[in-house]
Formats: C-alpha cells, structure tokens, sequence
C-alpha cells in the first residue's frame, strides 16, 4: 500500500511542477526567445483588475500597433515606460529584461513551494523538499527586487 501511495504523492508533485513549467513557459517564451520579434516600450495610461494597457512605441517605426496590453504586476503604474516585446499575431505584450524574465517564470516558482510538502512530507524526501522550496522561494523574492 506505501507504493500506491508514492506513487500518488509523486504523480501529483510532478503534475504541479510541470503544471507551473507549462504556465509560466507561454509567457517566458517570448521574453527568452525575443530575437526576431517585434520590440518597443509601453508607457501605462491606465490598468484593470487583470491587465495594463497604454500607448506602444515600437523600436522599429513601421509597426501598425500604437496601443498595446500587458499582464498587470505590481510595477506597472499610471505613467511608468516598461520595455516590452509582442506576442506574435496579438496586441498583447510581455515584460522584456531581468524583471519579465523573473514575472514570467513566477508560476514556476509557486509551482515548487506547492509541491515541497508533497515532496518531503508523503515522499519522505526531506532535502528534495528543503531544496524545492527554497528554489520556489528565491524564485519569487527575485521576481519581486527585479519589479
């Protein structure tokens, strides 16, 4: 019965893990893989519950966009000028540098903090689970000094 429950308990870390690997991967896509897209700035004029939005200035002055949304996170305020990348064949952006690099990956980060009890408490893998969580942590702390 201990194997059934291993496995249990190690199917659902791995599905919590690879659950944040895949939600933070459609943002971090576009901030790792940005060669070749299209670049700019956007200064925020105004944000909801979800999202910023604002008027766009493409680095490359044939771009058809001149307002642009973004993820809302904690820096982006009235007036503040964030450099930004487009997702392709949308008018949505992403936080370009250190800072959206660290957003994008923040899921992730939640991802292990989860599953580390999981880890160390049903698997008795406590060093596994120490290691997670403090990867989980350091995760989120730098997202939060990089905004």
């Amino acid at each position: 019965m201990t194997h059934v429950r291993n496995a249990a308990m190690a199917l659902v870390a791995l599905l919590l893990v690879v659950a944040g690997a895949w939600t933070s991967w459609n943002s971090a896509q576009h901030v790792l893989l940005a060669k070749g897209r299209e670049h700019g700035t956007l200064t925020v004029t105004g944000c909801t519950d979800d999202t910023c939005s604002g008027r766009y200035a493409p680095e490359d002055a044939s771009s058809p966009r001149r307002t642009l949304t973004i993820a809302r996170s904690v820096a982006a305020e009235r007036g503040v000028t964030i450099p930004v990348v487009v997702k392709p064949g949308t008018d949505e952006g992403v936080r370009t540098g250190w800072g959206g690099g660290l957003h994008a990956w923040l899921p992730l980060g939640g991802a292990l903090l989860l599953a580390s009890p999981l880890i160390g408490g049903g698997l008795r893998l406590p060093r596994t689970a120490w290691s997670m969580a403090g990867a989980g942590v350091a995760l989120l702390v730098a997202a939060f000094l990089a905004l």
